[in-house]
């Protein structure tokens, strides 16, 4: 994503909460889509926001998990809810740029059928090893990949997962091919490399900090554009030697097409807001997600970006969903 991280992630530690008692919104209950099942990070981000919002304005924010069909199941249900401000989505770009790509069809029009109302936050992915590999950095695992070609091999979420096309997007710019296995979730992913029954894994910062601080897995770098604060000594993979390379989970609100712009306007400070607050900014550096509070005017261009960037990697390495 060609957004300066340090710039959009540079919010105000504290930020007085708006007066919402004279706002229309919201004036009841909210239903928030999570398209993904309870407890991973994007459930958990959504929990954390959906209880900070509801404590500024007063009124429940309930978290709706719909998981399914790689999270179009969730977004259908939000692109077929009324707009007017009272059903929203968090969706990951798994979904909204990737997904598209990956399935023969999806039930709604991924361009027209929402209300983006911007980026929320980013988690970047640690490229992990088992430590029982003799290598050190990036480029030793390149070296490495290069003289043992087709005896290195990596796990993933499943297939067309965020975390399998990271390390698709690193064999195409990095000239090697290790063997994708996938696994149903990334806890099995993560527990695949740990017991070395693969070599390598992407890995998300959620996941990867505790195994990496265990030594566990040994992290070779870091997918995003700068270094994170949680792993000051991990490096870049671009500062690393791929210098285009950058990829990350990203988490967007949206709101059904159609929803008024003033109403719009109020969600997105209440969420930009909520993202300021000190004990959620807390919350999130322990998880090693990184608020952002983008602008629903960046949104657009941002996902025609990942769009292009995801689709021309699916359609180059023939990737299918599992």
């Amino acid at each position: 994503m060609n957004i300066s991280r340090r710039a959009l992630a540079a919010l105000p530690a504290t930020l007085a909460v708006p007066a919402f008692a004279q706002e229309a919104w919201p004036a009841r209950p909210v239903t928030l889509v999570v398209p993904w099942a309870p407890g991973g990070s994007t459930d958990t981000l959504a929990r954390l926001l959906a209880q900070r919002v509801a404590t500024d304005t007063g009124q429940q924010i309930l978290v709706d998990n719909r998981p399914g069909a790689s999270g179009t199941v969730g977004h259908n249900s939000v692109a077929r809810a009324r707009p007017d401000g009272y059903t929203l989505l968090i969706g990951t770009n798994s979904t909204y740029a990737m997904a598209p790509h990956l399935l023969d069809a999806i039930p709604y029009d991924n361009d027209r059928a929402f209300s983006p109302l911007g980026l929320l936050a980013y988690t970047p992915q640690y490229m992990c090893v088992h430590p029982a590999l003799p290598v050190r950095d990036i480029a030793g695992l390149i070296a490495h990949a290069r003289a043992n070609p087709g005896r290195l091999s990596y796990s993933s979420s499943g297939a067309g997962s965020s975390a399998h096309l990271a390390v698709e997007l690193f064999n195409v710019m990095a000239g090697i091919d290790m063997l994708h296995v996938p696994y149903r979730g990334g806890a099995p992913a993560l527990q695949a490399l740990i017991a070395n029954e693969v070599q390598f894994s992407a890995v998300d910062a959620v996941s990867a900090l505790q195994p990496m601080r265990a030594n566990a897995v040994r992290a070779l770098a870091v997918s995003s554009r700068e270094r994170q604060p949680s792993a000051r000594d991990v490096p870049t993979v671009a500062e690393s030697g791929l210098r285009d390379f950058e990829c990350s989970t990203d988490f967007s609100l949206f709101a059904p097409a159609g929803t008024p712009d003033a109403v719009l306007g109020r969600i997105h400070a209440a969420f930009a807001a909520a993202l300021r607050a000190a004990d959620v900014r807390e919350r999130l550096d322990q998880m090693a997600i990184i608020p952002v509070a983008g602008s629903p005017a960046d949104f657009a261009a941002y996902q025609r970006r990942e769009s292009d960037k995801w689709g021309g990697i699916i359609r180059q390495r023939n990737i299918r969903p599992g």
